[in-house]
């Protein structure tokens, strides 16, 4: 997400706050019914500073059903819908899903796109008159792209997202992507979302062009589910901090059951956009798309 410097690779700031409620600035609270739900807000740039983050609000919800079907999985989307309709403004929404369709660790982003629904379309291909279409008409206009990565294309998803705003004229980006984690126990068992936007990959050390509310002029609120963690990290949690890692490769690893994770956390994330975006949508309307 935002600068990483000294701060071990991970991409969610509530591994950064184990000690911030003691920081000025930084404020960090705890709810949550079908979730535990870790609430942080940074006042400024100046105090996310010493946990290596930016002004903004980070929300992290943390489960262990995200690997595979859950009864609970109403309850989750409801909860997930909720809080991410406090982050979306009114009016037209981008979905970008960032990241390699081809890699699974790396297709969260594109995954969750193809299961939102695209309406921005519909009130030019809908004929106003016909009073059966009128529900089509009257949800919220939506657009979702998902152009793959940098080596794909020749084009940095920053610069196709700021080519269509004149055209697309969002009121905000939602861009969904996978995470890295420092935490084993976080490893695809977490959401985050934010408003502090996104630099795609920082957490791997392949850091490209940000999506921010500075960047594109609009405000961008970043959703993502971590799929990789840092060997070192492994090494040194499984010997309980006392492993020497001057020979451990520097890699990142991802779990055995990647491709459950990747159909469970990426189905969960788009049923909540969608009843996030439309509210008028029903638990099984977002689930039937």
């Amino acid at each position: 997400m935002q600068q990483q410097t000294a701060f071990s690779r991970t991409d969610l700031a509530v591994e950064q706050t184990n000690t911030a409620e003691s920081y000025p600035g930084i404020t960090v609270r705890e709810r949550g019914s079908a979730f535990r739900i870790t609430d942080i807000t940074i006042d400024s740039d100046d105090h996310g500073k010493v946990i290596g983050r930016g002004k903004g609000r980070y929300l992290t919800l943390e489960t262990a059903d995200l690997h595979h079907a859950t009864p609970q999985l109403r309850e989750q989307a409801a909860e997930l819908a909720d809080e991410l309709r406090q982050f979306i403004p009114e009016g037209a929404v981008l979905v970008a899903g960032l990241g390699n369709a081809d890699i699974t660790p790396d297709a969260i982003g594109p995954e969750t796109a193809g299961r939102v629904l695209a309406t921005r379309h519909l009130r030019r291909e809908l004929t106003d008159n016909a009073p059966d279409t009128a529900f089509l008409r009257g949800l919220r206009q939506v657009s979702v792209l998902a152009n793959g990565v940098l080596g794909q294309t020749g084009i940095e998803t920053a610069e196709l997202i700021a080519a269509l705003r004149q055209t697309v004229d969002p009121a905000c980006v939602i861009a969904i992507d996978a995470l890295a984690c420092s935490d084993l126990r976080r490893l695809g068992t977490t959401v985050q979302i934010s408003d502090a936007g996104i630099s795609p990959g920082s957490g791997v050390q392949n850091r490209r062009a940000e999506l921010s509310q500075r960047t594109l002029g609009v405000p961008v609120i970043a959703v993502g589910v971590p799929t990789v963690v840092d060997l070192h990290t492994v090494v040194t949690q499984a010997a309980d901090g006392h492993a020497g890692l001057q020979h451990v490769p520097n890699m990142m690893v991802t779990p055995r059951n990647i491709d459950e994770l990747l159909h469970h956390a990426a189905r969960l994330l788009a049923l909540s956009l969608n009843l996030a975006l439309h509210p008028q949508f029903s638990f099984e309307d977002a689930e039937a798309l």
